[in-house]
């Protein structure tokens, strides 16, 4: 999916929500098997309820990793049930690793799994994130300013150029991408740095978590709206964990309706 596809749905939707699939076997309705077939049931029908609502869905790969061979196929699965022209498909695994490693990394979640888009740590430099960018259409999601607490052990020391560290690294990670190939994820919790984060990356795509659980509001995401939005904000426990009982997804389907009233608010104003 490239820019303008993004952008479109965005539009036709009026929303531009990410419902995040963090979807933990613990914590699923007491209906449903705690196993990786209760998980597949539970994600189709979170996706069903949401995908009105939602332009992207985040699948968090740990999740599914943790659930081993029965994980991984309902990872597949759930990636082939949602609509490719309807959602964009973020593999959330953070990846970052040397070239070769990461060319493999890139194989398996652009061509094996077929998402839109994966988030990458950059940590690593350059060679960490090239690999995933030569694929047309699909974008690299590199961690900016994550919304962690401990985004203050890295990311927000201070260089010896006056810049933090997240604002070299976006800068850096930049010139290797382009805006119609790379995002940056960026915590809603990170209000008082909105302004230092568009000055580096003034037209980028913006991955925001945060948003509900995490204490982000999206009424102070209004700064970081570019012209065709350059938004999609996620929220994973404050939709998919709003029921935990037979109504679960009708009651997740309320919830990204509610934040999707309000996203078109801020679209239109």
């Amino acid at each position: 999916m490239n820019r303008k596809q993004l952008v479109n749905l965005i539009d036709e939707k009026q929303s531009f929500l990410c419902v995040g699939l963090d979807t933990d076997p613990v914590k699923l309705p007491e209906h449903l098997s705690k196993d990786a077939m209760g998980l597949l049931k539970f994600n189709k029908a979170i996706i069903d309820a949401t995908l009105p609502y939602a332009v992207s869905f985040k699948l968090n790969i740990a999740f599914y990793e943790a659930l081993g061979v029965e994980g991984w196929q309902a990872l597949q699965e759930t990636i082939d049930y949602i609509p490719r022209d309807k959602a964009f498909i973020i593999a959330d695994a953070k990846r970052g690793d040397i070239g070769n490693t990461a060319a493999q990394y890139a194989k398996a979640f652009f061509k094996d799994l077929n998402c839109h888009a994966i988030t990458i740590n950059p940590y690593m430099g350059k060679d960490s994130v090239t690999p995933f960018l030569e694929y047309e259409n699909k974008w690299s999601i590199v961690l900016g300013l994550t919304s962690n607490p401990g985004a203050i052990d890295v990311e927000l020391q201070e260089l010896k150029n006056g810049r933090m560290v997240f604002e070299e690294t976006m800068d850096r990670m930049s010139q290797y991408g382009t805006d119609q190939n790379m995002m940056f994820v960026v915590g809603a919790t990170k209000a008082e740095y909105f302004e230092r984060l568009r000055s580096v990356s003034p037209n980028h795509f913006y991955l925001v978590p945060g948003v509900g659980a995490q204490g982000g509001k999206l009424e102070d995401l209004k700064p970081l709206m570019t012209h065709d939005c350059g938004l999609l904000v996620n929220s994973s426990r404050g939709i998919i964990y709003v029921s935990s009982d037979t109504d679960f997804a009708s009651a997740a389907g309320e919830k990204a309706r509610d934040l999707q009233q309000q996203m078109a608010t801020m679209l239109n104003n």
